[in-house]
């Protein structure tokens, strides 16, 4: 492990993965000792002391950057989806000399500037973006992220947002009658109540109750292995979720003015990518009234490296001295 190695994580709600990566340079980021835990651990420095002692390493780097799944305030956060905290001073006090927490969309949005073109999928038409413009990286998971790049010339500026938690706006008679479903389980329905995981649930068993069928509970997995075998009722849920997924891109990419591009991002839309290119997921993300010219230019692409969140976590340490 060389002086300029740190050690980055990338900490969601269902899953806690650790490497170390060597930060000197200008050169392509190289992972290693990557370990992703899958077992359930109490608190995160739990999880933190497993991948030490897993790697068996004497020492822990000078410096890690971890990307969280919620809201960094004061170098401090709480996951949104899971009941562990987590903080800068925690960190130093593990051994750490520098710590950093960002959100991990912030992570993906750092990952953009280092990913190659075999790193992506595109959705839609093979176009280049607007050169310096914003760009826009969402997705869904066991919630729904949003961050944007701002750039202006060749300075960066990643912004954390909120955005999974937007109210749902409806844009046909079919997701108006699913927000009347859902409004009788919450009292507020935001995207993440459709586009996550528990989401892709919740369209399935709303779809059955509105059709006068047996709602039965299955898993977002088992909804999309049903799919891709035809099953009719998993089928229409998934073909709702993308259609979806693809209005909300679009409103999103005109809130950040993203004509550099929009990045989906998640292991969700990595699973369904072929299902994802074929729905109407692009023509939802066109459909923008008298706005639709405006983001008919911009590009939609699937990041499939696995690893994005902990190069972007790493390329923050560099870009961030």
């Amino acid at each position: 492990m060389t002086d300029n190695a740190i050690l980055v994580g990338d900490v969601g709600g269902t899953h806690a993965r650790f490497a170390i990566v060597d930060v000197s340079g200008p050169g392509a980021l190289r992972i290693e000792h990557r370990l992703d835990l899958e077992q359930t651990f109490p608190t995160f420095s739990g999880a933190l002391r497993t991948y030490i002692e897993h790697c068996g390493l004497s020492s822990v780097p000078a410096s890690t950057v971890i990307a969280v799944a919620g809201p960094v305030t004061a170098g401090r956060a709480r996951f949104t989806n899971r009941q562990w905290e987590i903080s800068e001073d925690a960190l130093r006090d593990f051994g750490f000399s520098k710590a950093l927490l960002i959100n991990d969309f912030v992570a993906l949005a750092f990952a953009v500037e280092v990913l190659s073109e075999r790193d992506l999928y595109v959705i839609g038409p093979a176009l280049g973006g607007l050169h310096g413009a914003p760009i826009s990286i969402l997705g869904p998971g066991t919630g729904f992220g949003v961050s944007c790049l701002a750039r202006d010339g060749d300075r960066v500026v990643p912004i954390a947002t909120e955005g999974g938690h937007i109210g749902f706006a409806p844009g046909n008679e079919t997701e108006l009658a699913l927000l009347r479903y859902l409004w009788k389980k919450f009292e507020r329905v935001g995207v993440e109540r459709i586009l996550s995981g528990p989401g892709l649930e919740n369209i399935y068993q709303g779809l059955a109750q509105l059709g006068g069928r047996d709602v039965v509970t299955l898993s977002a997995a088992q909804i999309t292995d049903n799919a891709a075998r035809g099953e009719a009722g998993c089928l229409e849920a998934l073909q709702l979720f993308c259609s979806i997924f693809g209005a909300v891109a679009g409103d999103i990419a005109l809130v950040h003015g993203a004509r550099g591009g929009v990045y989906i991002a998640g292991g969700i839309a990595q699973k369904i990518q072929v299902f994802l290119a074929q729905s109407e997921f692009r023509a939802r993300f066109e459909s923008k009234g008298r706005l639709s010219s405006f983001v008919q230019s911009i590009p939609t692409q699937l990041i499939l490296n696995a690893d994005a969140a902990l190069l972007g976590a790493a390329h923050s340490a560099r870009m961030l001295g």
